[in-house]
């Protein structure tokens, strides 16, 4: 794991970024105490880019949404 402080990583951004696609997590630090704030990692390592089971209806239930269905927001939120 690599650290890095903000300035170092808006200087030296696209290292950064070829290091992440070598696979390598690197820890941005912020702050006096170099706290740590965020993390780089692969999209690979990202768990929300796989697959999720529906759980307890896995192979029970379907849905499908139609071509062209909207919502805002609001009623998202709303329902």
């Amino acid at each position: 794991m690599k650290k890095v402080s903000v300035g170092d990583f808006k200087a030296k951004f696209s290292v950064i970024l070829d290091e992440v696609l070598e696979g390598k997590r690197i820890a941005i630090q912020y702050g006096r105490k170099k706290e740590i704030v965020a993390w780089l990692v692969p999209a690979s390592a990202n768990p929300s880019a796989k697959h999720r089971p529906l759980g307890i209806l896995e192979g029970k239930a379907r849905f499908k949404v139609r071509r062209g269905f909207k919502m805002t927001e609001a009623e998202l939120l709303r329902g």
